[in-house]
């Protein structure tokens, strides 16, 4: 855990990168993968249905906001502080997402509710509210439902693909009364959330937002921080600059950027700390973390070493805000 690079590592992969950069899919090709980025993730959930992650029990470790009564304060952590993430079945399968509080209660009961005249929408009744936006199969949501047993809590999630809401809601731990699954599309302003504004306490976004166009990143964040109380806070983890899928990637699937496609069409982008500050501080957000956690891991049966880079982070919507 938390592998320090020399320069020399940085510099042979900065170089593979630009190798691999240097012949991009063609244009028209990437504007098929923008407009139907909807069918490709469907035929990955038709294909792997709930097989393909494990649940991340990690969650409680790195993101203690998510149980309820935690005493842990907020404060901007150096290091990684958790074990590994479970890996999926398959570690080396392209798609692989995972390979790929402050002194209130876990943030939010004592800040104020949406100032709704008509409050009539899932959940409403909570006072602590979670979102997942790119909910897959729910390996994330599953894990809070089970663990968080707060009464009080109320979890919705989402995804792009009408095949894992479908999923979700056939898990039999889904439950209408905790939980809301729905369809939706993050980079579609005109889809709109099933929740007011200033009405949610935690939003996670988990191996999600590098799998849109970075030209549709900033505005995301900027529609999800509206949706948050002054004080409630986006949870987030996803592929680092250097991470070992992107040092697989071969010339002919780079379609900008740091920004690649695989072989079953879904796409995937790798951040820097400094690319997620600026998004996050763009829409009006404060820093509580923001750390690269780099992890060796060894396959012994194949005698191989792989270094694998995360970032992740925790933005808060400032208390003054305007509700």
């Amino acid at each position: 855990d938390n592998v320090e690079w020399s320069e020399e590592q940085e510099a042979a992969a900065r170089k593979k990168v630009e190798e691999s950069c240097s012949q991009l899919v063609p244009s028209e090709k990437r504007e098929d993968y923008e407009n139907k980025a909807n069918s490709y993730w469907n035929d990955f959930y038709k294909i792997h249905d709930n097989r393909f992650f494990k649940d991340r029990h990690w969650l409680f470790t790195e993101f203690p906001e998510l149980v309820p009564n935690c005493k842990q304060s907020l404060v901007d952590k150096s290091q990684p502080q958790a074990t590994a993430p479970d890996s999926c079945e398959d570690t080396e399968s392209k798609g692989c997402k995972d390979d790929r509080c402050p002194s209130q209660t876990c943030l939010g009961k004592a800040q104020t509710e949406p100032s709704e005249t008509n409050i009539n929408y899932p959940g409403f009744s909570a006072t602590f509210r979670i979102l997942e936006v790119g909910c897959g199969a729910g390996n994330t949501v599953f894990p809070i439902l089970k663990t968080n047993n707060d009464p009080a809590m109320f979890v919705y999630c989402c995804d792009f693909s009408s095949t894992a809401v479908e999923i979700v809601k056939m898990h039999p731990d889904y439950n209408p009364s905790r939980c809301f699954a729905f369809v939706h599309d993050l980079c579609d302003e005109s889809d709109r959330y099933p929740v007011p504004d200033n009405s949610l306490d935690i939003i996670i976004l988990i191996f999600v937002l590098s799998a849109i166009h970075p030209d549709k990143m900033q505005a995301v964040i900027s529609g999800l921080n509206r949706l948050l109380k002054p004080g409630g806070m986006i949870l987030f983890r996803d592929y680092g600059r250097y991470d070992l899928a992107q040092l697989r990637f071969k010339k002919g699937r780079c379609l900008s950027e740091n920004f690649y496609v695989r072989g079953d069409g879904t796409r995937v982008y790798f951040f820097t700390q400094e690319g997620l500050e600026e998004l996050f501080t763009s829409a009006g957000m404060e820093k509580v973390q923001n750390l690269v956690d780099r992890r060796l891991q060894v396959n012994r049966g194949k005698q191989l070493t792989m270094y694998r880079v995360w970032i992740q982070c925790k933005y808060r919507k400032p208390l003054e805000a305007e509700s």
